[in-house]
């Protein structure tokens, strides 16, 4: 009892969090360590040294005090949470966002993927729908491996919603079960890091985001947040960030990060969102509510495109990795020949007349000139962008750097436009001669315009090969092969859906003959 009543003291105002962890061990129920660490909002670190200390009663992983320990346990009065006198109202939607969360593919750690509870995105969705005018307004999703997007969707079919991330898996996911619910989503690729989507820059009046619990990270993301948003007196930007009570000096770096965006905090709820994971920060992050000013603009445009490739907790591409530098000749051994340009960070003494290109400008405009040959120098943790950087690129020979030896090449991808071979960290990209049939003509001149919109050159495409089409008949081909077309770009396309593409050109040739066809 003294020691309990020691780490209490020390602990000081803000005791109520051992005090209320005592409590839960207290009321009779079986407890695992990550079940007490989420319900509790408290650090694993935290309870831990609470549990040192106290007599258990335990049953396998689980466990529960033998006795209660009279006046040292109180829970008192949690934070007021502004919807969850709603959640009662929608289980159903609870059950069902379980469900989808549990088939959903796996976090990845070098992402720092953590999935949120049920419950905490169908509140997202409730406040969303409590406190904004949801019938007819758009909400971009920066990130969304906590499938907020489709909870939101389900509450409200009324508001649109554009989900970008890095993750393939989890966009071919969403889009699967927006597909299944007739949901309004739309799905694009994106490294945050790079930019964001042509079709999801100033699209949405609010935006939700998640982001790695880095100041470089969380800056990005909201950057990121700020250039989609079309509103920029009303929009609102909704962010969850966590920290262990132990570290509010980490809690300062991100806050200092996000004040240098010019944001204003209209509300901060703390613990509102809980985790299956994240157990050094309590499994819960606060939930804030951002809204920009006129300054926001400006800082994000001086400020995005200089948070780096490190902006994770874990992996290559964490902020303490020192394996983030970009590919050079001196590192890989591999001299990039003679190109036309050069892509990306090569060393400034290495072909100084060869004209250069950032990665970032690489995917945002078709290059000025049309160059035989390029070599692209990708550094580590942005290797997620070889095939788009690849399909941004009209040369006929284009030479790729790598930190490393790549693990699975995008061959069947990519098949349409290059023959790819790798050579340790290098990857040779050999454009094809044009293809002969009208299917192939019209699935490569899509991919050779790939900055552009794709229905648009889709269309134009399916009128040279049938001349007597109309722009609205071929339109609505277009439309009817590919409903998720509309304003995408192909290098924003996600992979499932570049996959498709083939069979969906094929497609509306075939409808294109079957309305000439007299019979």
């Amino acid at each position: 009892m003294e020691a309990i009543a020691a780490l209490i003291a020390q602990a000081g105002v803000d005791g109520r969090r051992l005090r209320t962890v005592l409590a839960f061990l207290g009321d009779g129920r079986w407890w695992t360590l990550a079940d007490l660490v989420r319900e509790s909002a408290t650090s694993r670190r935290t309870v831990e040294s609470l549990l040192r200390e106290v007599e258990l009663e335990r049953s396998g992983d689980r466990f529960r005090l033998r006795e209660p320990l009279i006046g040292l346990a109180g829970r008192g009065i949690a934070p007021a949470d502004p919807v969850a006198h709603l959640l009662p109202g929608h289980a159903e939607l609870v059950a069902r966002m379980e469900e989808l969360i549990a088939k959903a593919p796996r976090g990845r750690q070098a992402l720092d993927h953590v999935a949120a509870t049920a419950d905490t995105v169908v509140r997202r969705a409730l406040l969303l729908d409590a406190r904004f005018w949801l019938d007819g307004a758009r909400l971009l999703c920066v990130g969304d491996h906590d499938l907020t997007s489709l909870a939101t969707a389900m509450l409200h079919p009324g508001v649109e919603v554009t989900v970008v991330d890095i993750d393939e898996r989890i966009l071919a996911y969403i889009a699967d079960q927006a597909d299944h619910f007739g949901l309004s989503i739309r799905t694009r690729w994106a490294d945050l890091r790079l930019g964001l989507p042509a079709s999801a820059q100033s699209w949405a009046d609010l935006a939700v985001t998640d982001p790695p619990y880095t100041p470089e990270g969380v800056g990005l993301f909201v950057a990121r947040a700020v250039e989609g948003l079309r509103d920029r007196e009303r929009g609102r930007i909704l962010l969850a960030y966590g920290a262990s009570e132990r570290t509010p000096a980490l809690a300062l770096k991100v806050q200092h990060s996000l004040s240098q965006l010019n944001l204003v905090n209209e509300a901060i709820y703390p613990d509102f969102n809980r985790y299956h994971g994240a157990e050094a920060i309590g499994s819960a992050a606060d939930l804030y509510v951002l809204r920009p000013t006129t300054k926001t603009w400006p800082a994000v445009a001086a400020r995005v495109d200089g948070f780096g490739a490190a902006i994770y907790t874990h992996g290559p591409q964490s902020v303490e990795s020192t394996g983030s530098a970009s590919p050079t000749a001196a590192t890989t051994g591999q001299a990039p020949g003679a190109p036309d340009v050069l892509v990306g960070e090569w060393p400034k003494d290495l072909l100084a007349k060869t004209p250069r290109a950032r990665l970032t400008t690489w995917l945002a405009k078709p290059y000025a000139s049309d160059p035989a040959s390029v070599a692209i120098a990708v550094p580590a943790g942005l290797e997620a962008a070889l095939p788009r950087l690849l399909l941004a690129t009209r040369a006929r020979h284009v030479q790729v750097t790598l930190a490393g030896p790549p693990r699975d090449l995008p061959t069947g991808l990519l098949s349409p436009v290059y023959e790819l071979t790798a050579e340790g960290p290098t990857v040779h990209a050999v454009r094809l001669p044009p293809p002969t049939t009208d299917s192939g003509r019209i699935l490569r001149r899509i991919l050779d315009n790939a900055h552009g919109k794709l229905a648009n050159t889709w269309r134009e495409a399916l009128i040279t090969a049938r001349g007597d089409l109309t722009k609205k008949q071929a339109r609505a081909l277009v439309s009817r092969a590919a409903p998720w077309a509309g304003d995408v770009t192909v290098l924003e396309l996600p992979a499932h859906r570049l996959r498709e593409l083939p069979a969906a050109v094929a497609s509306s040739l075939t409808a294109a003959d079957a309305a000439e066809s007299p019979g």
